[in-house]
C-alpha cells in the first residue's frame, strides 16, 4: 500500500477563511516553518492553511518560494466550533527549551489537556549506531536522524498540551530541522548527558535505566515511555505505521490501539479510499520489557522502501505524524488518568 501525505484537511466554510493575511514563502520554507514564523501553531492551523492555499501548493503540499500564501484568519477561526482534533486555546504561558533549536525553542502552552502526564521519548539508535540506512536522491537517510526529528516534534506537541516531557535520546545541536536531507552525526547522548555506548545491550540498558530513574521521581503520575523507530525490511515491502507493546501490559495494548485507531481515522478523513493496515502486537523488545512506565514502541515505516522514505524526508509529513500521535496520546491520557 503506497504511503501518501499525513496532512489532514479540515474543510471550513469559505467565508470563515476569507480576508486572510498574505505572506511570501521563503526558500526552504515548509508549512510548519511558515506558520511558526508568523506566530501560528501548526497543530491548530496546518489543516486550515492547506485548505485555504491548496491551489498554490506544490506536489506533496510543499511551498513554492516567492509565492504568496494566505494565513488563516485566527480571529474568525476562534469563532468556529472546534473539531476533535483542534486543541483548546492557549493558556498564555510560554516556555523555552534549547533542545528544539533556535527557531522552535519558544513554545506556547496551548492547553492543559495533558497536565499531569509525563512522557519519556526515546528516538531509536543514536550515537555510534545510525540504525537502518536508506537512500533518497543519492543521499543517505539514517534512521536515528529521522526518528529523532519526529520524536522532537512529538515532544514539542506534547509540551504545547501541558505535558512534562523528557527526551531520553538527545542531540544539543540538531533541534527540529525543516530539511529533506538530515545530515548524519554521532553526537547524540542519553539523558541527562551520557555517552551512548557502541555495544547494543549496554546502549539499551543505559536508556532503560534513565527512564526508570525518572519514573521513580514521578511515581504516582500518569507516565508513558514512547520509542520511535524506522524498520528495515525488503525493498518491496511498503508498510504502515505499526505498534508494539509488552505482552503483560493491558494498558500498553490499549494505548497502542488508541494510536492505531487515531491514525486510521485521520486517513479516512484525508484519503477515504487509501485504507490503513497498521497493526498492534507484542514483541519482547528490551526497552518494552524493562522500562517501568507503560511502553509504546512505534515503527514509522520501512527504511528500504522508496515510498516509505519519501514520507519521512518531507518535513511537513514528519510534523503531521507527530500531530497525529499527539492526538492519540491525548485520548490515551483522557481515558486512563
Amino acid at each position: 500500500m503506497t504511503f501518501v501525505l499525513f496532512l489532514a484537511i479540515i474543510l471550513l466554510p469559505f467565508n470563515s477563511l476569507s480576508q486572510s493575511k498574505e505572506v511570501v514563502a521563503l526558500k526552504g520554507d515548509g508549512i510548519y516553518r511558515l506558520l511558526t514564523r508568523h506566530g501560528l501553531s501548526s497543530a491548530e492551523y496546518m489543516d486550515d492553511f492547506i485548505t485555504l492555499n491548496k491551489s498554490n501548493l506544490g506536489r506533496n503540499n510543499t511551498l513554492l518560494a516567492g509565492v504568496k500564501y494566505k494565513l488563516p484568519d485566527t480571529a474568525k477561526l476562534q469563532a468556529t466550533p472546534a473539531s476533535s482534533s483542534t486543541p483548546s486555546k492557549g493558556t498564555g504561558k510560554m516556555v523555552h527549551y534549547d533542545i528544539f533549536g533556535s527557531e522552535y525553542a519558544d513554545i506556547e502552552i496551548l492547553s492543559n489537556n495533558l497536565k499531569g502526564a509525563v512522557y519519556y521519548l526515546v528516538g531509536g539508535h543514536g550515537g555510534p549506531d545510525p540504525g537502518a540506512v536508506g537512500k533518497y536522491n543519492g543521499n543517505l537517510v539514517c534512521e536515528d536522524e529521522y526518528a529523532y526529528d519526529v520524536t522532537l516534534r512529538l515532544a514539542r506537541r506534547l509540551i504545547e498540551e501541558g505535558a512534562t516531557v523528557y527526551m531520553i535520546t538527545r542531540d544539543k545541536n540538531d533541534g527540529i530541522r525543516d530539511a529533506v536531507t538530515l545530515k548524519a552525526d554521532k553526537d547524540e547522548v542519553c539523558y541527562p548527558n551520557l555517552t551512548i555506548p557502541l555495544n547494543h545491550t549496554r546502549r539499551l540498558r543505559q536508556r532503560t535505566d534513565a527512564v526508570n530513574q525518572l519514573y521513580k521521581k514521578h511515581k504516582g503520575s500518569f507516565q508513558r515511555m514512547i520509542a520511535v523507530h524506522i524498520d528495515s525490511r525488503g525493498r518491496s515491502e511498503n508498510i504502515d505505521i505499526f505498534f508494539y507493546h509488552d505482552k503483560r501490559s493491558e494498558t500498553g495494548e490499549k494505548a497502542c490501539k488508541i494510536l492505531r485507531d487515531t491514525i486510521e481515522k485521520k486517513y479516512h478523513e484525508v484519503q477515504p479510499n487509501r485504507g490503513y493496515t497498521g497493526t498492534v502486537s507484542t514483541r519482547p523488545l528490551y526497552v518494552v520489557k524493562n522500562t517501568w512506565p507503560t511502553a509504546i514502541f512505534i515503527e514509522l515505516g520501512n527504511m528500504n522502501h522508496e515510498r516509505d522514505v519519501k514520507r519521512l524526508v518531507i518535513p511537513d509529513n514528519r510534523q503531521a505524524v507527530a500531530n497525529w500521535l499527539a492526538l492519540g496520546l491525548i485520548k490515551d491520557f483522557s481515558t486512563n488518568k
